[in-house]
């Protein structure tokens, strides 16, 4: 069974888990942690790494990328902010879930670029979109001293890449980036930022009139198979919710699983907020 802050369900979503990934030439931490979905200074923590020294070619790095799909609808793509992933299901399947990159929590302390919660459709998508730039990013760009521009052509420097799915919501769109390093990360301008390999997948299997949703918890539980209890924990990085663990107590209470909890553990993972979805379990 699965309990997130809006939806209760019968099956067991937990997905990934330990892995070993091997470096690559090209790789960074920053880059690493963006594929798998995962804090590059977890990363650095687990595997003893020395941040001054380049990665070696075929170093191999134990990581955990454990999680609870916030399971809201049984079709359509589910994008949660502080978890910063989007999964997409089909007929109460999961087919894909991949690491994104959201708005900026604050920019010249204002919250204007933050990626808004609500539900959505997709409206069209594109191929080798121009980027018409909105006045907002104009005046920006302008304040940074930056050249400013009005269209930026499809090609090599076109922020939006190759590929756009254009949502419902103004302003906010799925589309391809042509910085990887900021995936994962909540560094955009509002839009859904996706790396080149899931956009490409993504833009095949996602026709308009696909339904979704940009939802915000912090907090997820998931009971699996076997009875064991698993309490994932992310920063409120949009600080919406006054009290995560009593958030989290509230869930377990739902759940009816408060008595399987062992709350030293439990603590531990409100402290800790590692993103990945840690047994919590007597």
């Amino acid at each position: 069974m699965l309990l997130s802050a809006s939806y209760v369900s019968a099956s067991d979503m937990i997905i990934g888990g330990e892995t070993v990934y091997q470096v690559v030439k090209g790789d960074t931490l920053e880059g690493i942690g963006a594929k798998l979905g995962v804090k590059w200074q977890r990363i650095v923590q687990e595997n003893s790494i020395d941040i001054n020294r380049a990665l070696k070619i075929g170093l191999k790095l134990r990581v955990n990328n454990r999680r609870i799909v916030p399971k809201v609808a049984d079709n359509g793509l589910i994008i949660n902010i502080p978890d910063r992933m989007l999964y997409f299901l089909r007929n109460g399947r999961l087919e894909t879930a991949f690491p994104v990159g959201l708005g900026t929590p604050l920019w010249r302390g204002s919250t204007k670029w933050r990626t808004p919660e609500g539900k959505f459709k997709i409206v069209n998508k594109q191929k080798n979109p121009p980027w018409f730039v909105p006045e907002s990013i104009q005046e920006e760009m302008e304040m940074e001293g930056k050249p400013v521009d009005i269209v930026v052509p499809p090609g090599p420097d076109n922020p939006l890449g190759r590929y756009i799915l254009r949502t419902s919501i103004q302003g906010i769109d799925i589309h391809e980036t042509i910085w990887p390093t900021s995936v994962y990360q909540f560094r955009s301008h509002g839009c859904i930022r996706v790396l080149p390999e899931h956009m490409e997948k993504l833009f095949r299997d996602i026709k308009p009139e696909t339904t979704g949703e940009i939802i915000y918890n912090p907090v997820k539980i998931a009971i699996s198979k076997q009875g064991r209890v698993f309490l994932e924990v992310h920063r409120d990085i949009y600080s919406k919710v006054n009290d995560i663990g009593k958030e989290a107590k509230k869930l377990l209470q739902k759940a009816g699983v408060e008595s399987k909890v062992d709350w030293q553990k439990f603590n531990m993972a409100l402290r800790n907020k590692s993103g990945i979805a840690e047994d919590i379990s007597l």
